[in-house]
């Protein structure tokens, strides 16, 4: 049964059971707790935490996962895999585990033939929360098994919780027997031997703490009771189709099959090599998934895990021993096959492919300039006698040049070295910590919910006016400080306010909080920031500028002014209309593949990031810049409505990547009409021609695959180019010509200054060199050879290297000759040892004069026999490195 066929009969068993079928979510889902979503029942914590009625009592759904956690363990069991599918049906207070095991298990075992996945029934164990006695009596009475085919097992493997207070419960898995040859009988840690393809989680328990996965207290019972299961497409799949493993199915396993055609090796023949066409197969597939769904490679976070994936699948690949590009022709094949469920991987395949080809073309040249620095640090070990690369040298490899430590460990063991792991992965620890620390410092007071939560549940969502007022009468519900209550907030202190009502934009979408005030009776506020920590919840920072606001007071029976700045909120609407309409003519000049991937405005500038491999060129900047400034002269009507999420894809609605919708109600932004359709929860102008002006300031570089376009708007345009305005103003009185003759006056200038500048050089040169003849004639004989040891101030490397090379050139052929020049410069040494023929013949060495001044220069150098190079710090001791030169020729 091909995987197409599991997952169509997976959702028509629960549409006949009345679920409603919900479309997959993004990989990308707005929790701070994740990267990715990693399960299929996170989209629906929502619902399951309260924080929002569901608008079903029942729903099924295929939901697109990464887990990252096991990459290394990938290719290497049947069960790690990065990218999978998870099937999961969900009940919400509606029914409870006795039609979950029911629904479960018809599809399980029915036959083939009539719809189901036709699994033996006596392969099948049910496994139950050993304290669930509950689950036990209900799996004999459904399916007829005996008690000794039901495994108990403890709160680690079968007791659920999101790890934080709220919702808990135990767990009922499918296990299936694959036989003895996977492990012991009656081993159910074996689980190569009992694999569990499908989880029933009964949430029933309501947890006041959780400490760890089996340390947690239970309050008591949730008021309705929700079924959440998750079934491993990617399993079944491997089951029915009788394979080994997750990776030989029918929509990976011909990947490996044209890694196997590119290579000349055959998978099956050797284990170390079968792991790597695993690796290549999952890595191909997540990585291509990972970039549909808007994530670009970089450093951080999202952007690293592709990396290190598309890195790894390329590596895997070179292992096997193809050193062509790669992802070339093993892309287009995940592609097709995936293709069949997710058609956005057509629709989208030139922007998905340019991503990961650039990744892959700047990965071949990492491994090419890596591979110089391993090998130079490598000899620098071996030269001092070393057996072991540093870990901080193995770290700077994988931190700044893009190398695994797997591949690092690999190169030094070929070149007969051992890596310093232990102060790699101390090294890495410390990045993960920092790295920590910044987003814990980035999240600020909103690090931990539980507070905001307790808010929302007392008095419920905020009311929230900004696309319908600029102020509002508020009543206070809460006054923080510190991540808990507080009582007051003196004059200048810093804190949080909700309030009942507020007109206040939250900071989202990439359009920045409005400022303004909150005037209450004897003081006024004014508003730092405004964010929504909690879904519903709107949370105002504020300082005090007058007065002191006590909780006692406000939340009594005053009423609390909330008033917007307008000037603000007007740059804001001019900055983010703006953005649609940049991002509108970015796709008009470069084609629709160039998507926005994150963007930023506040009043009067914007910031748009897009997936677009090479940079632009100075006609491309000015085209993007001219239709946008064609739109605000049309003065495009700017209008939004709601509907549903495939309502706004079929209206061709542009969902950015990265952002979190409800499918079953979406803002849609259009600016022109069909010209810009965006999913946007933003303020906007009412007109283009409100944006007043775009100024494109500026077009570079973010990372590999990343570009960004900068550009002011409304008054703050008009701002920047009455100063590039006076800058032509400036130029043209000094130049005395007028504007239009300004950049050809300049280029004139430049050339004559270039020219110029040559001359003086080599002048400069001329007179450097002219004492050469007069410097060589002045050569000491030190026991038959003849030296030159002279001290130049005023030059640097450059000039001292060349007027060595002319001093050597100067002595006798057949004679000889040694010459060592000092230079100081600007606070800095530079010395250069060159060497004829005849003085390497007599045993002497350039590289051993260098080494011999540098304690007295305070540096160091090398090179080779006949030249070498050093410098240094130490201008004060320049004559005693001199006679260090000709000591070191006498004694050799």
């Amino acid at each position: 049964m091909d995987t197409a066929e599991i997952r169509r009969r997976f959702l028509a068993h629960f549409e006949r059971a009345g679920h409603t079928p919900v479309p997959s979510a993004s990989l990308l889902l707005d929790d701070p707790n994740l990267l990715f979503v990693n399960a299929g029942m996170v989209p629906f914590k929502p619902y399951f935490l309260g924080q929002e009625t569901p608008p079903y009592d029942r729903a099924t759904s295929i939901q697109k996962c990464v887990r990252t956690p096991d990459i290394e363990d990938v290719g290497k069991t049947t069960r790690h895999g990065t990218f999978f599918e998870m099937c999961g049906n969900f009940s919400f207070g509606d029914y409870f585990k006795e039609e979950a095991i029911t629904l479960a298990w018809e599809l399980v075992t029915r036959s083939q033939s009539d719809g189901g996945w036709g699994f033996a029934e006596d392969k099948l164990y049910p496994s139950v929360y050993v304290d669930d006695p509950e689950a036990v009596a209900l799996w004999k009475k459904v399916t007829g098994l005996p008690d000794d085919r039901i495994a108990r097992l403890g709160k680690s493997e079968n007791y659920w919780s999101m790890g934080v207070p709220g919702p808990g419960g135990p767990c009922s898995e499918i296990l299936i027997d694959r036989g003895p040859a996977y492990g012991a009988d009656g081993d159910f840690s074996a689980e190569d031997r009992y694999l569990e393809f499908w989880n029933l989680v009964f949430m029933q328990d309501e947890l006041s703490a959780v400490r760890s996965k089996e340390d947690f207290d239970i309050s008591g019972s949730l008021p309705k009771k929700n079924i959440d299961t998750g079934m491993g497409l990617e399993r079944v799949a491997f089951m029915t189709q009788g394979v080994e493993n997750m990776y030989e199915i029918d929509v990976m396993f011909p990947v490996i099959e044209r890694a196997m055609a590119l290579t000349g090796k055959t998978y099956g023949a050797d284990p170390v090599d079968d792991v790597r066409f695993r690796v290549v197969a999952d890595h191909v597939r997540s990585s291509m998934m990972l970039i549909s769904d808007g994530v670009t490679p970089g450093n951080e976070a999202r952007g690293y895990v592709l990396r290190r994936l598309l890195r790894r699948a390329v590596r895997s690949v070179r292992l096997l021993g193809y050193e062509d590009p790669a992802l070339p022709e093993l892309l287009p094949i995940s592609r097709d096959k995936m293709g069949e469920t997710y058609t956005d991987l057509h629709t989208d395949w030139e922007r998905i492919s340019r991503v990961a080809y650039a990744e892959e073309d700047a990965f071949r040249k990492t491994l090419a300039s890596g591979t110089t620095i391993f090998d130079t640090a490598a000899a620098k070990v071996k030269d001092a006698g070393g057996s072991t690369l540093a870990g901080d040298q193995a770290f700077a490899l994988h931190d700044t040049y893009g190398f695994p430590i797997d591949l690092t460990l690999e190169m030094a063991s070929e070149a007969g070295l051992a890596v310093d792991e232990a102060g790699f992965r101390s090294l890495m620890a410390e990045q993960r910590e920092r790295a920590k620390a910044d987003a814990k410092s980035k999240k600020g007071q909103h690090a931990d919910t539980g507070v905001y939560r307790g808010i929302l549940d007392e008095h419920g969502p905020t009311e929230w006016l900004a696309y319908e007022t600029l102020s509002t009468e508020s009543r206070a519900l809460a006054l923080l400080s510190g991540g808990g209550a507080t009582s007051v907030l003196g004059h200048g202190e810093i804190g949080e306010l909700v309030l009942d009502r507020t007109p206040f934009y939250a900071e989202s979408g990439g359009q920045v909080a409005d400022a303004g005030i909150i005037e209450f009776d004897g003081g006024r506020l004014e508003v730092l920031d405004v964010q929504r920590p909690v879904r519903g919840l709107v949370v105002h920072q504020v300082r005090v500028v007058d007065g002191e606001l006590s909780a006692a007071a406000v939340q009594g029976s005053g009423m609390l002014h909330a008033q917007v700045d307008p000037e603000w909120r007007t740059g804001a609407r001019q900055a983010h209309s703006g953005t649609h309409v940049v991002h509108a003519a970015l796709r008009e000049v470069l084609g629709p593949s160039a998507l926005q991937s994150g963007s930023y405005n506040r009043p009067g500038y914007l910031r748009l990031d897009f997936g677009w491999t090479t940079g632009l060129s100075a006609k491309q900047v000015r085209d993007i810049e001219d239709v946008s400034n064609r739109a605000l002269r049309a003065d495009l009507p700017v209008g939004w409505q709601y509907m549903t999420l495939p309502e706004a894809k079929e209206w061709g609605a542009v969902a950015l990547f990265g952002e979190t919708y409800d499918a079953s109600q979406v803002r849609v932004v259009e600016i022109g009409g069909p010209w810009s359709r965006e999913l946007c929860g933003g303020t906007h102008v009412e007109h283009s021609s409100q944006i007043g002006t775009i100024v494109v300031t500026g077009e570079a570089s973010v990372g590999s695959g990343n570009r960004r376009i900068e550009a002011f708007t409304g008054v703050e345009g008009f701002a920047y180019l009455a100063k590039e305005r006076d800058v032509v103003e400036q130029l043209t009185s000094l130049l005395k010509t007028q504007p239009d003759d300004l950049v050809g006056r300049v280029g004139d200038l430049v050339e004559r200054l270039r020219v110029a500048e040559k001359e003086i050089e080599k002048a400069r040169l001329a007179q450097l060199l002219a004492g050469g003849a007069q410097i060589a004639a002045g050569a000491q004989d030190v026991g038959g050879v003849q030296v030159v040891a002279h001290r130049v101030d005023g030059a640097g490397g450059g000039d001292v290297r060349t007027l060595a090379m002319d001093v050597r050139a100067r002595l006798p052929h057949d004679a000889p000759g040694v010459v060592v020049v000092i230079g100081a410069a600007d606070g800095k040494v530079s010395v250069v040892a060159a060497l004829n023929d005849a003085a390497q013949s007599r045993g002497l060495s350039a590289n051993d004069l260098v080494r011999a001044v540098g304690p007295f220069v305070g540096g160091k150098g090398g090179g080779k026999a006949d030249v070498a190079q050093g410098g240094g710090t130490d201008t004060s001791r320049l004559d005693e490195a001199l006679a260090a030169v000709t000591a070191t020729v006498a004694s050799a």
